[in-house]
């Protein structure tokens, strides 16, 4: 099995405070994987080290084998899309295909220019003056035509709107679905997510907290409802990720590992109840909290 990013105790300092810590995962080579996390898990400085844009502190990260900082021969490999898709808002989607086939050696501006002809957006029109789903398509188009083997992808749909998002995700996975690249997609829209990704790595107060397949992920976890717990170990179960609690009754959502005590009542779970169990692993909530997406 070909492996695309590959991270061994990695790990990223400002000063003091570690923004990435003993963080180990692989991303298997032709995956679409969500990468999750409330705000400060570190998910920008994973891509940031991914792409080659940080040094490590700590650890290794290897994308395809190679260390991606300060090595030329990495960066043709990946393409990425920043945060709020930064852009020369003063140049056109035609000069920046123009200038962007400069700087890469395998560019592909027919591909951009197509892609950019298919939805529609304005070529001589600086780019300034587009809408934020069409500055976010004219990215996606320019991180695309470098052909790359791994797209990097930090929170691009954040601040759209449901259709331009959901254009920009339709039109993200026709695209890795013809040439086969391998795609790590930070977002907080868990919904997405579940939509677009087959691979999930959750990051949670700068540490890996889950990662593996999505299906298996999802089948690994239940939802059990019964007696009052306290903490003693349960039949089937391999470990209690979230409790919450009534006065004789609890719920728990949880690892599995075989057949469950059948005392309990056994739920299946939704990726989403996986990942926010994650996201507050080892909390105890009252049995009426509304959950949310972590903002």
């Amino acid at each position: 099995m070909e492996i695309a990013l590959e991270a061994e105790q990695l790990g990223k300092r400002y000063g003091r405070r570690w923004a990435l810590q003993d963080c180990s995962f692989q991303l298997p080579a032709g995956r679409i994987a969500g990468l999750v996390g409330p705000n400060g898990a570190g998910k920008s400085t994973l891509l940031h080290l991914a792409v080659g844009l940080l040094r490590p502190d700590a650890g290794t990260v290897r994308v395809f084998d190679r260390t991606p900082y300060d090595n030329p021969a990495v960066l043709p490999e990946v393409g990425f899309v920043a945060q709020d898709t930064p852009l020369y808002r003063d140049f056109t989607a035609a000069e920046l295909v123009r200038i962007t086939g400069r700087m890469n050696s395998r560019w592909d501006g027919a591909l951009a220019r197509e892609r950019l002809a298919q939805l529609g957006i304005p070529p001589k029109l600086p780019v300034g003056r587009l809408s934020g789903g069409q500055r976010a398509q004219v990215a996606l188009a320019l991180a695309l035509a470098k052909r790359p083997r791994l797209l990097l992808l930090d929170e691009p749909v954040a601040s759209l709107d449901p259709l331009a998002r959901r254009e920009f995700l339709q039109s993200l996975m026709g695209s890795v679905a013809e040439s086969g690249t391998t795609v790590l997609l930070s977002s907080h829209l868990l919904g997405d997510l579940e939509r677009v990704c087959d691979h999930l790595i959750v990051l949670n107060a700068s540490r890996v907290r889950l990662v593996g397949a999505v299906d298996e992920l999802v089948a690994g976890h239940r939802q059990l409802v019964g007696p009052r717990h306290t903490g003693e170990p349960i039949t089937g179960v391999g470990a209690v990720v979230r409790a919450s609690h009534t006065g004789r009754q609890s719920t728990l959502l949880a690892r599995v590992d075989g057949v469950v005590d059948p005392e309990w009542t056994v739920h299946d779970v939704t990726l989403e109840e996986v990942i926010l169990a994650y996201l507050d692993e080892g909390g105890t909530r009252a049995s009426h909290t509304e959950w949310e997406v972590p903002a």
